[in-house]
């Protein structure tokens, strides 16, 4: 009897066993708050979004290739501009037979809903466009009263579509204001975003093929499980995802152990070397972005021109770019807002030579100084014009290992300059708000962005952190500047007008005047581009990695993420 007591347990711990090794996973890793932290309303700051891992939950209408600059139909099988001549509409089919993790179809209305939310929560998109129709249960249209080049890339890809059964009734008290006239500006509208910016859904419904198991949350990881409605199930190769909770210090044992496939966490030049000697692959996208030094302009002398100029002549972006993130941190050159990458496809050759690149000059800073009577004190440090020594506090994420790193290196040298700089460490999830609010001198956050057309990038230098967004008082960076090299600017209406039309000539010259105005205002300090140095597991769980020279290694990291289309797309395959 004892004997087959012990054999019916080995059998179970066997069974067991077999069970969870047959178990396919992919594991990956993002940082997360907990509840009542972090929380499930996605249009919100600090939801539980989880990144790029996001879009295996709330699906895009399409994905897009960097290298073919061509879109693959997702959420949508087909769309158009109309009339073909002088469009004013984008029409959009919807895919059909398309099914919530809730078991509810995906239809239009799901569709209206997230961009009537968007309205409220002032998204960039209106700019371009004033109303958001259903033609039906699967054809939703857009018109555009600024008919633009950039509509398709926010439609198709910068929002992914929520699901009208969690976000509908809030939806539909945005539409019954815009019916009686009332405006984003509006008293009742702005109550109902204070009201709607405290909605805390228990979850997330998915269109994706992976739902989050919101009762296996830990501080640890979290756990995301097969919808049993997704619309292409055959393609998906895992069980499930599970994504590590944690910035870099916690995620790079686990890389070094092998205990996650991917990660695009900043790793240090150091561990990088590590992850190659044991035989990690590591992936180097171009990412099109990278760290800036954000300037709070309500505090003299920040908010004078020279005073930016020389602190960008006083840091050596090469060397923070280096020690920040090695061969994967590239200074900036050329100082246009917007990634180096890509401003020969937009800026003459002729026009770029008017963009000052501010090589590592300290006497020139010092010679910008003394021009405009500042003076050091008898510690070296510098005295503005009314006799306040330049100190300053540096806000940076306190998990981001490559931007702390950044932090550190450009506070030290501009110390070493004269303007004296500390750093503060915040946790990243509380930093975007802190520069929202204007609760900051200087402030480390990402400057351009991630997507082919440079209005994205100008958004986010000029507008996303600044007084427009309608949150606080950001970085209060007047909109309306005079400049010497372009006369008067003014920069909200450039953004806007950057990507208005299709002739690509006429957006040119805007973003020629753009850059070379942000060149000059430096309203922000780019530090250097970030390339990714992405370590990809092969061969333990997870296998089907593409060739280094594979064309899907073009596309940014983290707006067009290749691991999310490889998952999806059956790509990445369980080790057998």
């Amino acid at each position: 009897m004892k004997r087959l007591i012990i054999l019916v347990i080995l059998l179970s711990i066997l069974t067991v066993g077999l069970s969870a090794s047959s178990e396919r996973v992919y594991v990956g890793a993002w940082p997360y708050d907990m509840p009542p932290v972090g929380h499930f309303n996605t249009f919100v700051s600090r939801a539980i979004t989880l990144g790029i891992y996001y879009e295996l939950m709330h699906q895009p209408l399409a994905f897009y290739y960097w290298a073919t600059g061509k879109y693959e139909p997702v959420l949508a099988t087909s769309w158009r501009l109309e009339p073909a001549n002088k469009p004013e509409w984008f029409i959009v089919n919807l895919r059909r037979g398309v099914k919530w993790s809730n078991g509810q179809e995906f239809t239009s209305k799901d569709v209206l809903a997230t961009y009537y939310l968007g309205y409220l929560m002032n998204w960039p998109v209106w700019r371009y466009i004033d109303k958001v129709e259903a033609s039906g249960k699967y054809t939703v249209k857009f018109h555009m009263n600024n008919p633009s080049s950039v509509v398709p890339r926010y439609i198709l890809r910068t929002y992914v579509i929520r699901d009208y059964s969690t976000y509908g009734a809030y939806a539909d008290k945005v539409m019954a204001l815009l019916s009686a006239g009332k405006t984003r500006d509006s008293d009742e509208m702005k109550k109902l975003r204070a009201e709607f910016e405290q909605f805390r859904p228990k979850g997330i419904v998915s269109s994706g093929p992976f739902v989050l198991d919101v009762d296996r949350m830990t501080e640890a990881e979290i756990v995301l499980t097969k919808n049993p409605y997704y619309w292409n199930a055959e393609a998906i190769q895992f069980d499930k995802v599970r994504l590590v909770n944690g910035e870099t210090p916690t995620v790079t044992p686990m890389v070094l152990a092998k205990e996650v496939d991917y990660a695009t966490h900043g790793f240090p030049p150091a561990t990088e070397k590590q992850f190659v000697e044991i035989g990690i692959r590591i992936i180097r996208p171009p990412i099109y972005s990278g760290p800036a030094i954000f300037i709070n302009h309500n505090i003299y002398p920040l908010n004078r021109v020279e005073v930016r100029q020389a602190m960008a002549y006083a840091i050596n972006r090469d060397e923070n770019g280096f020690v920040s993130l090695g061969k994967s941190g590239v200074g900036i050159k050329l100082m246009a807002g917007f990634s180096d990458n890509l401003v020969p496809l937009w800026i003459s050759k002729a026009d770029q030579k008017k963009l000052n690149p501010y090589p590592y000059d300290p006497k020139k800073a010092e010679a910008i100084l003394n021009g405009i009577g500042f003076k050091r004190d008898k510690d070296g440090i510098w005295i503005d014009d009314k006799g306040k020594r330049m100190e300053y506090e540096l806000i940076v994420p306190a998990e981001f290992a490559d931007w702390s790193a950044a932090a550190e290196n450009a506070a030290a040298q501009l110390t070493k300059f004269g303007i004296k700089v500390t750093v503060r460490g915040v946790t990243f999830a509380q930093v975007p708000q802190e520069a929202e609010q204007g609760r900051f001198q200087l402030l480390i956050q990402a400057w351009g962005a991630g997507h082919p057309h440079p209005h994205f990038s100008f958004y986010q230098d000029l507008i996303r952190f600044n007084y427009p967004l309608g949150v606080g008082p950001g970085m209060n960076f007047p909109m309306k500047q005079k400049t010497k090299v372009v006369g008067e600017v003014d920069l909200d209406k450039l953004v806007t007008d950057s990507a208005i039309g299709f002739d690509t000539r006429l957006q040119k010259k805007y973003i020629t005047t753009l850059a070379l105005a942000f060149n000059e205002l430096l309203p922000i300090i780019p530090l250097w581009e970030r390339y990714g140095n992405n370590p990809a597991l092969d061969g333990v769980r997870i296998t089907g990695w593409p060739p280094e020279e594979d064309p899907i290694y073009k596309n940014s990291p983290y707006s067009d993420n290749f691991v999310i289309i490889m998952l999806t797309k059956g790509i990445l395959k369980p080790v057998k």
